[in-house]
C-alpha cells in the first residue's frame, strides 16, 4: 500500500480511444469501473500521446513515429513514479518495441510491479519470430495477463505463464432483446485489415443474398482496406449493403440493436469483444474458427462456427440459421446465459484481487 494514500494507484498504459480499437475500449472500461473503488485508483497513460505544441509533426508519416516515441517516453519517466502498480497493454509486431518495452524497462528502473496485459491473436507468431527476445522480456514482467485461455495454452508453448481475466461487456449498455423469428438483417463491425477479412463476410453474404434476396448486410468500421471493400461490394452486385463507417462506443448499442445476425470471418483473433456484445444483445453469432473464437464459441450451442476463410461454409451457417428458427432461439438463449461471465459484475472481482495481490507482495 503506498504509505501516502489509502488506495493502491495502478497506471494503466494503453492506447487512448483517439484510436477506437479492443484495447483501447477495454482499457477505458477497466478505468470507469474503478473509478469509485476505495482501495484502488486506475489513471490512463496513453501509448499515443498527442502532441500540444507542434502538432503537424505528428501527421508526417515517419516522424509521427519518433515525436510520439519521444513523448511517450518523457510521460513515464515523468509519471510512473507516482504510482504502486504499471499495468501495459499490448499487441504484438512492432508495437511491442514502441509500446510495451518502454514501460517495461521505466517500470524496472522504478523498482515498480509491472504486469503485460497482452491481447493479440497474433501471439504465437509474435514469439516464434521474435524468439529469445521477445520471450526474455516478457519474463521481466511480474505478472502476464490474458484476456482468454487461447492465450493462456499459446503461451505455455513457450514457457510463459499466464493467467486469464476475460474481457468483459457493459450489461447496462448492450441489452437483450428477443428476435422472434430471426429476420436477414447481418451485421459486421470489424476494422477494415487484412486479418478481419471482411472481405470473406461480403462474399458470404452475396451467397446469402441468392437465398433470401431482401437480406441487408450493416458494415460498421474503418481501415486501410475500406475502398477495396467498398468496390467489391459493387463488383458483386450486392444490394442492401450499408457501410455506416467508424461507430463510436456510444452509438454501439443501437447498431447492434438494429440487426438480427451477427457475421464474423476474421482469420486471425482472440477474444473479440464485438462476439460478446452480440452475445449481450441477443444476436446469434455466426463466425470463422479463428484463434481463440472457438474457445469463446462451442460449435451449435452458443453460436455456428465455420473454417477460418471458407466464405461458403460461413453463409450456409447464416441460411441453415434463419431456416432453422428453433436452432436459432436455442443459441440465442445459451448465448445469453454464457454471457453472464463477461459481464462487470462477474469480473469486477478477478481484477481487484489481482490488483491488490500484486501491489501488497
Amino acid at each position: 500500500m503506498n504509505q501516502k494514500s489509502k488506495k493502491n494507484k495502478v497506471a494503466i498504459v494503453a492506447p487512448s480511444t483517439k484510436i477506437l480499437g479492443g484495447q483501447s475500449i477495454q482499457a477505458k472500461r477497466l478505468i470507469d469501473s474503478f473509478k469509485d473503488d476505495e482501495e484502488i485508483e486506475l489513471s490512463l497513460i496513453p501509448n499515443n500521446p498527442t502532441l500540444k505544441v507542434l502538432g503537424f509533426l505528428q501527421k508526417i508519416k515517419v516522424v509521427r513515429t519518433i515525436v510520439t516515441s519521444i513523448k511517450f517516453w518523457w510521460i513515464l519517466i515523468t509519471q510512473l513514479l507516482r504510482f504502486d502498480v504499471v499495468q501495459v497493454f499490448s499487441s504484438g509486431t512492432t508495437s511491442y518495441v514502441i509500446s510495451t518495452l518502454p514501460p517495461l524497462f521505466v517500470s524496472k528502473f522504478y523498482g515498480k510491479k509491472v504486469i503485460l496485459n497482452y491481447h493479440t491473436g497474433e501471439a504465437e507468431e509474435h514469439l516464434k519470430k521474435g524468439g529469445w527476445f521477445v520471450k526474455s522480456t516478457m519474463q521481466e514482467f511480474d505478472e502476464i495477463v490474458v484476456p482468454s485461455q487461447f492465450l493462456v495454452d499459446v503461451f505455455a508453448k513457450f514457457g510463459l505463464e499466464a493467467q486469464a481475466i476475460f474481457n468483459f461487456v457493459d450489461s447496462k449498455n448492450f441489452t437483450f432483446r428477443e428476435r422472434k423469428p430471426l429476420k436477414p438483417k447481418f451485421l459486421s463491425n470489424r476494422t477494415f485489415e487484412k486479418h478481419y477479412n471482411v472481405e470473406c463476410t461480403l462474399k458470404a453474404f452475396h451467397k446469402i443474398q441468392k437465398e433470401f434476396p431482401a437480406a441487408e448486410l450493416i458494415v460498421a468500421g474503418f481501415g486501410s482496406l475500406e475502398e477495396d471493400l467498398k468496390t467489391m461490394a459493387q463488383e458483386l452486385s450486392l444490394e442492401n449493403v450499408n457501410f455506416i463507417g467508424r461507430i463510436s462506443q456510444d452509438e454501439m448499442p443501437k447498431t447492434y440493436d438494429a440487426a438480427d445476425i451477427y457475421l464474423n470471418s476474421s482469420i486471425i483473433d482472440n477474444m473479440p469483444l464485438s462476439i460478446i456484445e452480440a452475445f449481450s444483445c441477443g444476436l446469434p453469432v455466426v463466425s470463422s474458427n479463428a484463434g481463440g473464437i472457438r474457445y469463446l464459441i462451442t460449435d451449435g450451442e452458443t453460436g455456428l462456427l465455420s473454417p477460418t476463410n471458407n466464405c461458403e461454409a460461413l453463409a450456409e451457417n447464416a441460411i441453415k440459421l434463419l431456416k432453422n428458427d428453433e436452432l436459432g432461439q436455442k443459441i440465442i438463449e445459451n448465448a445469453r446465459r454464457e454471457c453472464v461471465k463477461y459481464r462487470w459484475e462477474h469480473v469486477r472481482s478477478q481484477w481487484k484481487e489481482f490488483f491488490l495481490g500484486i501491489a501488497n507482495r
